[in-house]
């Protein structure tokens, strides 16, 4: 009997122990970002009654049959769901918000109208040489402006461009690790607390992954995970496709996988794609108002003569913002007369067709309107990229609930465990003791 007690006991204080190892890691890796809360499975241990009772079952004490990780999958998969559609809105908005300082800090709308109100100033006296200067200086103003801009534009599509290679390289070094660890999985012990550990590797190298981009997941027996992204196969077992992204000639991007083509929907890569859309849209508009102007303007002179009765010139050259000058030098060469006026003609009335052209053609309205479309779809992206930020944060303090380290918890469990082994221990002493009695009996 007593050697029966102090194999029960020594096998509690080896269950205590090992409970406490597990509780105290607990605590070390209580702020650690993807630690799951780890528990120690606890079971009893049986054994045959001994000879001539076969059939009866006599307990034997208990030993840990393994280190059970306190995770739920279906928090963990909307964690990255949530977290995914915040990356991309958060990718989305910073590529918006450089829009809309691309184009308003330019001083385009501002420019549009002053080289207006030049050309309203020059009605008043169309021979007057400051107000013919002014109306070219503010022409090449305006040129200027729509270079600036779109030059602005261009370095942000380049920022959004450079964010999004980089995330695409950090895609395919989280994919080339988590193959890594699905091989390690699978010839780690079942139970084992260095299964514990790949587990929360892998479980953190997904949610770094579903922020660059939409993931979903399939989990095998041994936690092994295949990633497909876009209907392509990322990960499978260990083995790994790599991402790669190309720049269209419009500075949109795409990406592919395995050579298959992907659409990200979620993630960095998805909101940078959208970003740079925008670019592109924007960039567009920008192109279309300058050629209006520079049509308009150029149509005008054609239609005129200069102050020395000479046929009108054009004042602007070059396609695009990008393109746009003032190719005139002499602000003589404005033609404010209509045709078949003398030299020094106070007739402004080719002028004013061309203010007249300029307001028929809506040249500020439309200005405004790309500046308010973008503040617009600034403000918009704002308020969608707050509700996704409570809703991914509401994901994450549920997931920690329930994963995390209870720091309260784990100190009760400190003193239980402390006071089986403590108990196991006197348990021992005690089989001791008496197998000690019974030898000095006489």
């Amino acid at each position: 009997m007593a050697s029966d007690l102090l194999s029960i006991a020594a096998s509690g204080a080896r269950a205590a122990r090992a409970a406490l190892d597990v509780t105290a890691q607990n605590i070390a890796n209580a702020s650690s970002d993807g630690y799951v809360r780890r528990s120690a499975r606890m079971e009893e241990v049986s054994a045959a009654g001994g000879q001539g009772r076969i059939g009866d079952i006599s307990l034997s004490g208990a030993r840990v049959s393994g280190i059970h990780r306190n995770a739920d999958l279906f928090r963990q998969a909307e964690v990255r769901r949530t977290g995914s559609d915040l990356a991309r809105a958060d990718a989305e908005l910073g590529g918006l918000e450089n829009i809309e300082s691309a184009v308003e800090q330019s001083g385009l709308y501002d420019s549009i109208v002053e080289f207006e109100a030049a050309l309203q100033q020059l009605a008043s006296d169309p021979t007057n040489s400051s107000l013919r200067s002014a109306v070219l200086a503010g022409a090449d103003t305006l040129a200027n402006k729509f270079n600036i801009a779109v030059d602005s534009l261009g370095a942000a599509g380049e920022g959004l461009r450079f964010n999004a290679s980089a995330a695409t390289e950090e895609a395919n070094v989280l994919g080339q690790e988590l193959a890594r660890v699905n091989l390690r999985l699978s010839r780690a012990g079942e139970g084992s607390s260095d299964r514990a550990t790949l587990l929360d590797q892998r479980d953190s190298l997904l949610e770094r992954m579903s922020g660059i981009t939409d993931i979903s997941t399939s989990f095998a027996a041994d936690g092994a995970v295949t990633v497909t992204t876009g209907g392509a196969t990322l990960v499978q077992g260990g083995n790994f496709t790599p991402m790669s992204i190309a720049t269209a000639a419009d500075g949109t991007i795409a990406f592919a996988v395995g050579g298959a083509a992907v659409q990200p929907s979620g993630g960095a890569l998805a909101g940078a794609a959208l970003a740079l859309e925008s670019v592109a849209q924007v960039r567009g508009r920008l192109d279309t108002l300058a050629d209006g102007i520079a049509s308009a303007v150029n149509a005008a002179q054609a239609s005129g003569v200069g102050l020395d009765g000479t046929a009108g010139q054009p004042i602007f050259a070059g396609t695009g913002a990008a393109g746009i000058r003032v190719a005139m030098t002499d602000s003589g060469g404005i033609a404010t007369a209509p045709a078949g006026a003398p030299a020094n003609s106070n007739d402004g009335s080719n002028l004013a067709a061309l203010r007249q052209a300029l307001e028929s053609g809506g040249v500020a309205g439309s200005a405004n309107a790309l500046l308010f479309d973008v503040s617009s779809a600034v403000a918009g992206k704002r308020v969608t990229r707050d509700a996704l930020d409570a809703i991914a944060s509401s994901a994450r303090i549920s997931l920690e609930q329930q994963a995390g380290v209870d720091l309260d918890t784990e100190a009760a469990n400190l003193m239980r465990f402390q006071q089986a082994f403590q108990a196991s221990g006197r348990a021992m002493q005690v089989a001791s003791d008496i197998f000690q009695s019974l030898l000095q009996l006489r």
